[in-house]
């Protein structure tokens, strides 16, 4: 069974999840800006990033499940804990596209 490497799945799922994350914050900017198809473009690109960190994550998931424990390092809990937060501002920001759309729509924003 391949060794894990906490450091580099952590670093890996952090950088996936910072990306996810900034684009989601950018998604929302694109919307209240009124550029509602570069808001859902930020969108599918933060929802992939989101799979890459997933992915990484998997391999972990994936070895305990089979039954092997692991002593998780403390950057590892961090890495998980970015890819969680990343996940709800990125659900968010879907929110946040649709209900600009909708005030775009009826013109209760320009």
């Amino acid at each position: 069974m391949k060794q894990i490497n906490f450091e580099e799945i952590s670093f890996g799922i952090i950088t996936f999840a910072g990306m996810a994350k900034s684009n989601g914050i950018m998604a929302i900017k694109s919307a209240k800006e009124a550029k509602i198809s570069e808001a859902r473009g930020l969108i599918t690109e933060a929802e992939q990033n989101l799979v890459e960190a997933e992915k990484t994550h998997m391999d972990v998931i994936q070895q305990e499940a089979q039954g092997v424990k692991h002593q998780i390092p403390v950057l590892f809990m961090h890495a998980e804990d970015q890819m969680m937060t990343s996940q709800m501002v990125v659900e968010l920001a879907k929110e946040f596209i649709d209900l600009y759309e909708k005030l775009l729509a009826k013109k209760v924003i320009d």
